[in-house]
Parts: C-alpha cells; structure tokens; sequence
C-alpha cells in the first residue's frame, strides 16, 4: 500500500464527514461581481449547490477587476488554475462565467440545459477511485484506493468554502445591485500528489472552520476522480 502523510494548517478541528452521495459530481464556476453575464450563472450555481450529489463550487477571478469593481472574493490562483484549463483544452483565452463538469466538460456558465446534460453524463461514468474522509479525533483522514487496480496520477486538493455570503455592489456592471453567492472557495490547497497505484491516505491533523470539498484530480488540471465533501 503507498502511502503519503501530509500535513496542512491551521486552528480548528474537522469534525466528522457528514452523510453525503456517493460519486458526487465537482461543477466549478468561474465567475467575477464585475461581469454583468454572471449573475445568472451565480443563480444557477445556487440552484446545483442544493442537490447533495453535486459539488458545486464558485471560484470568483480576478480579471475583470479593473472595469471599476474589485471583487471582494477574488484571488489570482483561480484566475490561474481556469487558465490552466483552457490550456489543457487548447483554448486561447478565458473568458466568466463559465462552468467546468467534473474538470473535463466546460460551457458558458448560464447554459442550464447543457450544464444538466454534462452533469447526468458526469454521473454514468464508473467511478475509478473511492475515496473516504473520517475524523480521527485530532483532524481528518483522506484515503483513496484506485479501483480495478491503478489509475493515473493524481493532484489531492482541499477546498474551504462559505456556504452563503451577500454582497452590495456599488461600481462597475454590476452597480446597484445586491447578489447571495453561494459556495465561495475561500482556498484551494495542495495536499501533494498520489501516484494512482493501490491505496493511499493523507493526515490532516488541523484545519480552519469552515466547509469543505476533497478533489482527486488528474494533473493538468484534468478529470477529477473523486471528490467529497465534509463540515468543521
């Protein structure tokens, strides 16, 4: 059995993993407060984000910050990580809002019929690693087993996310109005890299509060694997 033990952050304990589907399917949008196509592909992610067999995750960028508001959930890593896809898919540029289906499938953001049809897709395909995520009484233990003996490498993500937040936004497209987010990514960090072969399990001893996702995914950033999500 490979075995890997990281170690990552901070103050809080996570407490155990609450039930959830199994095979959830990851649905990331990379949106911006200062896109005026956004706000109903925020509204849609809202809607994804109440069925428990999907993730879905916001990932607010940072370049549309200059037409007059800086959104206040932005960060340039996610602006990065949606560029890394576009590289991978041969794409010359990126553009919000914009949907990514278990990191292979992408579609403007507001493309409610098609973003269902990648979803239900995403959801027939045989899993290829199971994951679990347990409290250990200190933290957190991530274990994942390839199925039907090896996958490819894998990148282990931890995610924290705010479930809801609201925002007044007073410049820029968007000025005037007020918008409920759901699911912000607040950090997305490396827990190292697994090699896809048997089983192996990461120690997170502490984390801060907060929700949280753990992704499985190929490098690239390319097809996630397994992903589950789980509350402080």
């Amino acid at each position: 059995m490979a075995k890997l033990n990281v170690f990552f952050g901070a103050a809080l304990l996570l407490a155990p993993l609450a039930a959830e589907a199994e095979n959830p399917v990851v649905v990331e949008l990379y949106t911006s407060q200062g896109c005026s196509s956004c706000p109903p592909a925020d509204r849609l992610l809202a809607e994804l984000a109440t069925h428990d067999y999907i993730i879905a995750l916001a990932l607010h960028v940072d370049y549309w910050d200059y037409l007059g508001w800086a959104d206040v959930f932005a960060n340039p890593d996610y602006s990065n990580r949606q560029r890394l896809y576009a590289r991978a898919w041969g794409e010359r540029s990126v553009y919000t809002p914009q949907m990514v289906v278990q990191g292979v499938n992408y579609m403007v953001g507001s493309r409610s019929d098609e973003i269902q049809r990648q979803i239900m897709q995403a959801e027939e395909l045989t899993p290829k690693v199971e994951l679990t995520v347990q409290n250990n009484g200190r933290g957190i233990n991530v274990r994942m087993e390839a199925l039907n003996g090896a996958t490819a490498e894998a990148d282990i993500y931890l995610v924290r996310f705010s479930e809801s937040e609201t925002v007044v936004i007073e410049r820029g497209e968007n000025a005037g109005k007020t918008i409920e987010y759901v699911n912000i990514v607040k950090s997305w960090e490396s827990l190292g890299r697994w090699d896809g072969n048997g089983a192996a399990t990461v120690s997170v001893p502490q984390a801060e509060a907060g929700e949280y996702a753990v992704i499985i995914q190929a490098p690239g950033p390319g097809e996630i694997y397994a992903a589950a999500r789980l509350s402080h």
